[in-house]
């Protein structure tokens, strides 16, 4: 079954306020990006309609749908995010996440298109994101992009770099999902004003346990 009121409206109010703050951290622009959350065990999704700027977000702005065929709740509804085969097919791979977010940060493409990796400086760059990988450009849009994306991520991997193209960064909740892409761009940041000063940027020697921290 769909989403209840209250589940809704607290789905509905953290995709609304985490678009706010990405938009604010300048993860994205204009209507780039999108969204989607789902609770626990659930068949269903929410994906922030096409078109939407996610510092705009209203309840008409996110879309209910099924994960297992992407068929809206609502026939009337406004169309998904173009996007929605990449949270489809992330959910579809991974059955522990209940967020996705994807938007285009300028550092972390920038770092990947000159083949340079993203160091992870700070024991918080250590402990959000663990691991990033990456996958080839594929068209915006497309299936072959929601399978090397779901691909990348089936392993466990939170965070992964979608060449000349953005990012999908992966949560346990809203809150998490939002909290490991700011830390991407972050340690894409510092690793970018590490190299213009020509210095390596050996990440903190500290092992994680394997379940890790968070």
């Amino acid at each position: 079954m769909s989403v209840d009121g209250p589940a809704r409206a607290a789905l509905v109010g953290e995709l609304s306020e985490l678009g706010r703050d990405l938009v604010a951290a300048r993860l994205v622009v204009a209507s780039g990006g999108n969204l989607s959350a789902r609770v626990p065990g659930g068949e269903y999704c929410w994906v922030t309609a096409a078109g939407t700027r996610l510092d705009r977000l209203g309840p008409d702005d996110i879309v209910e749908v099924r994960v297992a065929d992407g068929v809206p709740v609502d026939p009337t509804a406004a169309p998904p995010s173009s996007e929605l085969a990449l949270h489809l097919a992330t959910y579809r791979a991974r059955p522990d996440v209940h967020a996705v977010v994807h938007v285009h940060p300028q550092f972390a493409i920038l770092l990947d298109l000159i083949g340079e990796p993203i160091r992870l400086i700070t024991t918080d760059h250590l402990v959000y994101l663990r691991r990033i990988a990456r996958t080839p450009f594929q068209p915006p849009n497309s299936a072959a992009l929601a399978e090397v994306a779901a691909a990348a991520v089936a392993d466990g991997t939170n965070c992964v770099i979608l060449a000349h193209h953005g990012c999908s960064v992966l949560g346990p909740d809203v809150t998490m999902a939002g909290r490991r892409a700011v830390n991407l761009e972050e340690a894409a940041r510092l690793t970018y004003h590490a190299l213009l000063l020509g210095r390596e940027t050996p990440g903190p020697a500290w092992d994680l346990p394997a379940s890790g921290l968070i």
